[in-house]
């Protein structure tokens, strides 16, 4: 659900990006606007950012081999993490740099009204890609804020594309007032200050992606609801005396590894470890589907504030 929900999110603000791109690109060769310029590599960068999120959907769904015995996950977060590389540079030094070239160096904005009206028509296409994004993310988000959704979602697409469009609607603002009083007074110094606006913007969203993204890519653990939920499921088998201890990890945006040690009474037998801990791995997938790769490790518990059992005690106890 997240993986297509996500996919229709990002063919959604690739379709209007395109678009957008090549007429900013347009305006800004007939009227001069540093704004629009920075505003069509804007584009530019944001519809490679999102080839690059479907190309890392597409190669997450690779099959376990040898070599990646845990599947190809992960594959997700590196192009996120990409994309966050791209903003940077490619969206957020360029723009500064440029802003900075036009204050040292201006240029006469021509054509006024042709990057206003190139735009308003943008900041209409963006809405309806936020509004695309915002849609496919609602059910996910649940009751969870916005930034809540975004700090603690396992599934980058939706975040990444929240992100990319709130930072194109802000941009385009930005560029609209800038060219907008650089129109009414003549003065680019308004146009050179929006595009500067607009890199520090990109850099600052560049900086939320990267920081989010690289911890999925150091390994994080299921929701603490998610673990409350395998904890439950654990201890509702009557066989398990307790949780030794509980470590879980994302593999993927859709998929947790969870490892259990647990404590089992020391006369169970063999076939009843089986049991045990195949419907132990049942009821936790029932509750947290995610959680399709389970080792599940028997022993039996021990007090630590008694003395350390000898080889000899251990083999009595398990006689009784």
């Amino acid at each position: 659900m997240s993986s297509e929900g996500g996919k229709r999110a990002i063919i959604a603000a690739l379709l209007a990006n395109v678009g957008i791109a090549v007429t900013k690109f347009i305006a800004w060769a007939l009227s001069g606007s540093s704004a629009m310029l920075a505003e069509g590599v804007h584009s530019l960068a944001d519809s490679g950012n999102q080839l690059l999120l479907l190309l890392g959907g597409r190669k997450a769904k690779r099959e376990a081999d040898q070599d990646h015995p845990f599947g190809y996950g992960r594959e997700r977060y590196v192009y996120a993490f990409i994309v966050a590389v791209v903003l940077f540079a490619v969206g957020g030094l360029f723009s500064i740099w440029e802003g900075i070239s036009k204050i040292r160096d201006p240029h006469t904005l021509e054509m006024w009204w042709l990057p206003l009206a190139v735009l308003a028509i943008a900041i209409v296409l963006e809405s309806l890609s936020l509004r695309t994004a915002i849609k496919e993310s609602k059910p996910l988000k649940g009751k969870s804020g916005w930034l809540a959704f975004i700090r603690r979602s396992k599934s980058p697409e939706l975040p990444v594309i929240l992100l990319e469009d709130f930072a194109a609607l802000t941009g385009l603002t930005f560029a609209f007032i800038g060219v907008g009083l650089t129109a009414l007074t003549g003065n680019t110094v308004f146009d050179a200050s929006a595009t500067i606006l607009i890199g520090l913007l990109l850099i600052a969203v560049a900086v939320i992606i990267g920081v989010e993204t690289k911890s999925l890519l150091v390994g994080e653990g299921a929701s603490e609801e998610d673990v409350k939920k395998i904890q439950f499921a654990l201890a509702d088998a009557k066989e398990i005396d307790r949780i030794i201890h509980m470590k879980t990890l994302y593999l993927g945006p859709d998929e947790i590894m969870v490892g259990a040690k647990v404590s089992l009474p020391a006369t169970t037998t063999m076939s009843e470890v089986s049991v045990i801990i195949n419907l132990a791995e049942r009821r936790i997938r029932d509750v947290v589907p995610a959680a399709k790769v389970i080792y599940i490790e028997p022993d039996v518990w021990l007090d630590p504030n008694l003395p350390t059992p000898t080889t000899s005690s251990i083999v009595m106890l398990s006689s009784d």
